[in-house]
């Protein structure tokens, strides 16, 4: 069924062997200066492994005035040259081929970084920045050209097979191509000729110092998504300028800074979204163009490629999420695969607090070498008690070290609280991954006993060699809750096992708050959330935080923020909203959901001499990455 994936293809005079491309992602695997890491060639060599045609590294910096990040790799001094080669050959051991992204960051970066004001075309501020760039001057401007060519260069000396520039995302190159950001009057500026100026120029030194048959991509935004900002039509004119340049492929995404939830954006957001902006490219150029943005499964990839929308797809996250994915999908192991959710908690949210990125579902991203999975040396008899994804996981990795697992559940089905987060809109693709786990503990002949509450003295009897208690957490709910049936639980809502009224006032602050208010907002009841804080959502991920306010609204839910109950009754709601006291009128039902507490079962076993590990919820109450990671961790140390 999957076939035009695996079609060879040809980027200037490079084949590709197949259509799967890792594009650029930020990881913080680098040093401050600049050099690469073995982390960083461990990272790209386990996607080498795992069949991507095409793996492109993220913003090499051409100049230290061009950093964006703080653990930013270089390619701006010949020192840069050696560990880039000694991971490039690393990687052609395989099939892969491999790009060094150039660039420069230009105004998305800050003094703090730089030790110094921050460069661009005109003196405007970057929206989601605080610090006012300097305008380049044309000596400047010439000095740049000059780097990007001599960046290249070395990475042509370090092996690499193409260089690709970064022309999207608000950076550099881009500040140039956008009249959002380039307000110049000379000729880098006032005509869409002009603002192509300097990258036509930076895509000639390129080819004057690299070879002409150097492979070059260049990655634009197809549309920034902001007012002022470039639109396709704009981008379909700079594609086709940059063809006639030279350039040998145009990898289409999306966005700036300020619009950067769409970049890479949460499971709110459709699959394939911007697959229409390559399509429209791709009717006016003939090189090859690269689609992107939340495609997550070689089915919706391939499909893009039958559907005449692009010539290769960026699986980004996917790749994070399940290295192997091609070769899994050439194997038609489609089981096996590990599908993105969308969840940013391990890749941004990680990279925008300057850490080093993960994955919520795969805790070896980063740490390819460190959490191999090995046969233990001695068989162990393990019991998990808690079925949520710590436990599975834990499970799972048990298993594939060659231990005997039993897990026990005492619910009739595995998931936990995982489970319950699946079901507001647009969450469902929770389920792929809890799909996935029990797939995996089916393969692995886990021994499963679901309905089944352990016990201290079974364990007793049994003398199991490491028990772990990965048992979750419970819903924390006030005392009224059992008062009257007008009160309900999240948890009531989003397990169906009841129905509130029509008019509903949901209490809390926080995800579950928020997503179950959703919930019932978009079954069409007419929902009040009342947040004791100031705001809603206000420590989340803040593309998660952004789409999800979006969907309340578009769902018609009202918010009302510094707000408690104060008084409740079958004739009205009185609130305490920011000192004053309102009422809101006749309400049917109150749902709470305030928060959770950790459930901690038979601790009391280590004083047994019984090896026991508390894990996930059950040890802290977190969010998926946390519970995912610990669960690994705890298998592999078995």
């Amino acid at each position: 069924m999957i076939s035009k994936l695996f079609e060879t293809i040809k980027i200037g005079k490079l084949t590709i062997p197949n259509r799967f491309v890792v594009p650029p992602m930020v990881t913080n695997y680098c040093e401050e200066n600049g050099m690469a890491t073995n982390q960083l060639e461990d990272y790209f060599v386990e996607r080498a492994k795992g069949g991507w045609g095409l793996i492109i590294t993220a913003n090499f910096a051409v100049t230290p005035k061009g950093r964006g990040w703080k653990y930013n790799g270089g390619i701006w001094h010949d020192e840069h040259i050696a560990p880039l080669k000694k991971m490039v050959d690393h990687v052609h051991k395989y099939d892969s081929k491999i790009a060094l992204q150039l660039y420069h960051a230009g105004r998305e970066t800050t003094y703090d970084i730089l030790g110094d004001v921050p460069e661009a075309p005109s003196p405007i501020k970057d929206p989601t920045m605080p610090d006012i760039p300097r305008e380049l001057t044309i000596e400047e401007i010439e000095d740049l050209i000059q780097k990007f060519g001599d960046a290249a260069l070395r990475g042509k000396k370090a092996g690499f097979d193409a260089c690709e520039v970064h022309c999207a995302h608000g950076y550099l190159i881009d500040t140039f191509l956008s009249p959002f950001s380039n307000k110049r009057t000379d000729k880098y500026g006032g005509t869409i000729w002009n603002r192509t100026r300097f990258v036509r120029e930076v895509i000639k030194n390129i080819k004057d110092k690299a070879g002409k048959d150097y492979p070059v991509i260049c990655r634009i935004s197809s549309h920034e998504l902001v007012s002022g900002g470039l639109t396709i039509e704009d981008t379909k004119v700079i594609s086709r300028i940059l063809e006639a340049s030279g350039v040998d492929a145009i990898h289409a995404s999306f966005g700036v800074f300020k619009s950067g939830s769409s970049i890479a954006a949460p499971v709110f957001e459709r699959h394939g979204s911007m697959t229409d902006y390559a399509a429209e490219i791709k009717k006016v150029v003939n090189i090859p163009v690269i689609a992107v943005g939340r495609i997550n499964d070689p089915f919706i990839a391939d499909s893009i490629i039958a559907s005449d929308k692009a010539d290769l797809v960026a699986m980004g996250r996917g790749s994070l999420a399940d290295p192997e994915l091609p070769n899994k999908a050439k194997e038609q192991s489609y089981d096996d695969i590990i599908r993105c959710i969308g969840c940013r908690q391990g890749c941004s949210a990680r990279l925008f607090v300057n850490k080093p990125i993960g994955c919520t579902l795969n805790p070896r991203t980063g740490n390819e070498k460190e959490y191999t999975i090995s046969k233990a040396s001695t068989k162990k008899l393990v019991y998990v008690i808690g079925g949520g994804i710590a436990g599975m996981e834990t499970a799972i990795v048990s298993a594939k070290r060659g231990h005997d697992v039993h897990l026990y559940e005492k619910s009739n089905q595995l998931g936990g609280q995982w489970l319950l987060a699946a079901v507001p809109p647009n969450k469902e693709e929770l389920n792929a991954f809890t799909v996935w786990a029990k797939y995996q503990l089916d393969k692995l002949k886990v021994n499963i006993h679901k309905n089944t509450a352990m016990t201290k003295e079974k364990l007793l009897i049994d003398k199991p060699d490491v028990v772990v208690i990965a048992t979750g957490a419970k819903e924390r709910l006030p005392r009224e809750y059992k008062q009257s049936n007008k009160y309900f639980s999240s948890t009531d809502i989003l397990s169906g096992k009841k129905i509130p009224g029509e008019k509903v006032a949901v209490v809390g602050s926080g995800s579950v708050a928020a997503e179950t208010a959703n919930h019932l907002a978009a079954h069409n009841h007419n929902v009040t959330l009342l947040i004791r804080r100031d705001a809603l959502l206000d420590d989340y991920e803040s593309a998660v935080r952004e789409f999800l306010l979006k969907d309340l609204e578009l769902n018609g839910a009202t918010l009302l923020t510094n707000t408690i109950v104060d008084t409740f009754n079958d004739q009205e709601l009185i609130v305490l909203s920011n000192e004053e006291k309102i009422n809101l009128g006749h309400y049917d039902s109150i749902v709470y959901a305030i928060g959770y507490d950790s459930v901690i079962e038979m601790n009391e076993l280590e004083k047994q001499d019984i090896d026991v590990r508390i894990i996930g919820d059950a040890k802290k109450v977190r969010n998926g990455y946390f519970a995912i990671r610990e669960g690994y961790e705890t298998g592999l140390s078995i």
